[in-house]
């Protein structure tokens, strides 16, 4: 295509109608590749977001959670990870994986056993992912400079093999955990390696008590003035409540949400701040 500034010159030959001309035409091509991309990433969000996971498996036992727990216990204090022992012990964590992928879930399993299992298969591929790399600064540096939120992360590498499926961390929490079970405490469970993020519990989560635990986990969460600080009228909380605002007011406002666990109670019009976002490995 002829370049319009050099049309511009060449004389009365083409005036000025053929140079708005060739501008039209270049603007138009670059709309184009722009709707291009665009539909294309937002297939591919869509899909992250939408496209619920399926597994071939008609029946299955639940595994047991007792090799996380130990790491766990053995690895985790008040939310910080001791990555450099955990790595000399990652036989340990190998094997709990294997454990989950031999079994698959399936839909005679209960609500609680489901839920138990993807959030503890959540935190311990994502403990995998960073020891892969270890050592780092930030989970986010797995995936280079150039990051597409749902598109090129960390989170949307298939890294884990369950079933007959290569998933992502993303996988889990969109397509399976907020899609399947609509329990928004799986926010303050799932943990994304960073200093910011809900506390990584000492512990497995376990069928038989995760309503009890999840609980135990917003309420620890919210009023950790490190993550959130919560006056009556003015609270400055995570981003998460902003990320996923969605998922906290299906039957009210955030603010009602909040006051579910906060210690201090929120007036309804107090102002809403979100604190900046640390992605310092939460070591």
């Amino acid at each position: 295509m002829l370049n319009c500034v050099k049309l511009f010159y060449i004389g009365n030959h083409y005036g000025k109608q053929n140079v708005m001309t060739c501008m039209k035409i270049k603007l138009t091509v670059i709309f184009l590749i722009i709707f291009i991309v665009t539909a294309s990433f937002g297939g591919m969000v869509s899909y992250r977001l939408l496209a619920k996971v399926r597994f071939e498996t008609t029946t299955s036992t639940p595994p047991s959670h007792n090799l996380w727990d130990a790491l766990m216990k053995d690895f985790v204090v008040d939310g910080h990870v001791n990555y450099k022992e955990l790595l000399k012990n990652r036989e340990r964590l190998d094997i709990y994986l294997i454990h989950l992928q031999a079994h698959v879930p399936s839909a005679n399993w209960s609500r609680e056993e489901q839920l138990a299992y993807w959030i503890n298969a959540y935190n311990a591929f994502t403990i995998k992912i960073v020891l892969d790399h270890f050592p780092l600064n930030s989970i986010k540096d797995i995936s280079g400079k150039l990051q597409i939120p749902l598109v090129n992360t960390t989170w949307d590498i298939n890294f884990i093999e369950i079933g007959d499926k290569k998933l992502s961390l993303n996988d889990i929490e969109h397509r399976i955990l907020r899609k399947e079970f609509n329990e928004p405490a799986i926010h303050f469970a799932i943990v994304c390696a960073s200093v910011s993020c809900p506390p990584l519990r000492s512990g497995a989560y376990f069928a038989d008590k995760i309503d009890k635990q999840l609980n135990e986990q917003a309420l620890a969460f919210i009023n950790d003035k490190s993550k959130n600080l919560i006056a009556v009228n003015h609270i400055e909380i995570s981003k998460l409540f902003n990320w996923f605002e969605g998922d906290f007011t299906k039957t009210g406002s955030l603010v009602d949400f909040l006051n579910k666990y906060a210690a201090t109670k929120i007036n309804k019009d107090a102002k809403i701040d979100y604190l900046d976002y640390d992605w310092s490995l939460n070591d």
